[in-house]
């Protein structure tokens, strides 16, 4: 006969189902997961930024008051 028609196949072919499907969903979780941290960095990084930007503005403040 041929390969197909082994006895063993159906069960081979079902436990390979069976661990390629938890290999995709464990892959999309660590996605998320992923999208997820690199979202809050961004997200820190702009708030970063900001403080930054009002530091300057309170520096430059500071320097006009030096002058007057």
């Amino acid at each position: 006969m041929g390969i197909l028609f082994n006895p063993l196949m159906i069960p081979i072919a079902a436990f390979l189902m069976t661990v390629i499907i938890v290999a995709i969903v464990m892959w999309q979780k660590a996605r998320e997961k992923q999208l997820e941290y690199h979202q809050e960095m961004r997200l820190r990084e702009m708030e970063h930024q900001l403080k930054m930007k009002e530091l300057e503005v309170d520096m430059e403040k500071l320097k006009t008051r030096q002058a007057a």
